[in-house]
C-alpha cells in the first residue's frame, strides 16, 4: 500500500496546485533526511546522488511558455538540493534552454555543469564547445564528456588540455543503452577519466558485471543516464501500489524507488532523470533522501518490478 508521510503529502499538495512549482513557496523545507551525496572519486568533492538530465524534455525550441516551464523544472532541482544538470549538443535546444534557466534564476553558484563533445572531427571539437559553452552562459563547464565514444581518441585529448590549463574541472566520456562497453572498458582501463556515464537501472544492470567495478578499482566516478528506461519503467508502473518496503525507505512513489535501487548501488555517484515537469524534478530530488536499501531490499525491488512489468 503507498504510504505518504503528512510532511510529503502537504510538500507535494503544494507542488500540484495550481500545476507548478511556483505554488510550493517553502515547504521543501519541510523534506524529510538528509541530502545522500557522493564523492567524486579524483577530486573528494561531494555530489548529490540525484542530477538532472535533459534529452528530450528540454527540446522546447523558443516557446515561451515552454521555456518558462523547463526554468521551473530547474528551480525545483536546485531547491530541491540538486546540482548536476547535464546536456549535450545532440539534444537540439536543451543547452540554450538550460542557459535561460540559469539566467532567470540569476545563474545560481551551486550548479554543476555537465556537457558533451558530440561531433566527428576532432579538429571541430573546441569550436563546438565553445559554441556549448555560450549557450549555457558559464565561464566555464565542470564536466566535459565525450558523447557515445565519437572521435574520442582527439577528443579526450582536446578535453585533457582544457582541464590542464585550468578552463576545465572534469573529463569523462558516456555510453547508452548498453552499446560498445567492451571499448568503453578498454578506455577505462588505458584513459585517466574523471568520470563515466553509462545506462543503468533495475531491468537494465549489465554494468554491474564489469564496468562498476572497474570504475571503482580507477577511482572513476560514474553518471547514470536512462534510469527510468525515458520513461517506459515509470509508465509501466503507473497504478501500481508501492510494497510495503517503501514505506521502509521513504518512498512515496515508484519513481523513488526505482532511483533509490541506482543510488544505493556503491560504485555509482549520480543518476540523471529527465524530467518535463516540476512536480516530477521535486519527486526525483526526494530519492535522494533518507534511508536507502540494502542488498537484499534492492533484490526485493528488482523482483517487483519485473513481477509488475
Amino acid at each position: 500500500m503507498q504510504v505518504f508521510s503528512d510532511e510529503r503529502r502537504t510538500l507535494l499538495r503544494a507542488m500540484l496546485a495550481g500545476g507548478g512549482y511556483a505554488a510550493m513557496g517553502g515547504a521543501l523545507a519541510a523534506a524529510p533526511g538528509a541530502l545522500v551525496t557522493r564523492p567524486i572519486p579524483s577530486s573528494g568533492e561531494l555530489l548529490p546522488v540525484v542530477g538532472l538530465g535533459s534529452w528530450i524534455t528540454f527540446n522546447v525550441g523558443n516557446d515561451p511558455a515552454a521555456r518558462a516551464n523547463c526554468t521551473n523544472v530547474v528551480r525545483a532541482f536546485l531547491d530541491g538540493g540538486g546540482r548536476l544538470i547535464d546536456s549535450s549538443p545532440m539534444y537540439g535546444s536543451a543547452q540554450a534552454v538550460i542557459g535561460n534557466a540559469l539566467a532567470q534564476l540569476k545563474q545560481p553558484k551551486t550548479v554543476f555543469s555537465a556537457d558533451k563533445v558530440w561531433i566527428g572531427s576532432g579538429t571541430k571539437g573546441p569550436a563546438q564547445i565553445e559554441s556549448s559553452r555560450a549557450l549555457w552562459s558559464v565561464p566555464r563547464f565542470d564536466l566535459l564528456q565525450v558523447h557515445n565514444l565519437l572521435a574520442w581518441e582527439d577528443h579526450l585529448r582536446t578535453l585533457q588540455s582544457m582541464k590542464a590549463a585550468g578552463r576545465l574541472r572534469y573529463v569523462g566520456i558516456t555510453t547508452s543503452e548498453g552499446r560498445r562497453h567492451g571499448e568503453l572498458i578498454k578506455i577505462m582501463e588505458t584513459q585517466p577519466l574523471d568520470f563515466v556515464q553509462v545506462s543503468y537501472n533495475v531491468l537494465d544492470r549489465e554494468v554491474e558485471a564489469r564496468i562498476l567495478p572497474l570504475a571503482r578499482e580507477r577511482r572513476i566516478a560514474v553518471i547514470v543516464n536512462r534510469p527510468f528506461r525515458q520513461g517506459d519503467l515509470t509508465q509501466s508502473l503507473a497504478g501500481k501500489p508501492l510494497p510495503g518496503w517503501a514505506r521502509d525507505i521513504g518512498c512515496t512513489s515508484w519513481a523513488q524507488a526505482l532511483l533509490k535501487f541506482i543510488v544505493s548501488e556503491p560504485g555509482v555517484t549520480c543518476a540523471i532523470p529527465a524530467t518535463s515537469k516540476p512536480a516530477h524534478a521535486l519527486d526525483n530530488m526526494l530519492a535522494a533522501r533518507g534511508a536507502m536499501p540494502d542488498g537484499a531490499l534492492r533484490r526485493r525491488i528488482a523482483a517487483d518490478v519485473m513481477r509488475f512489468t
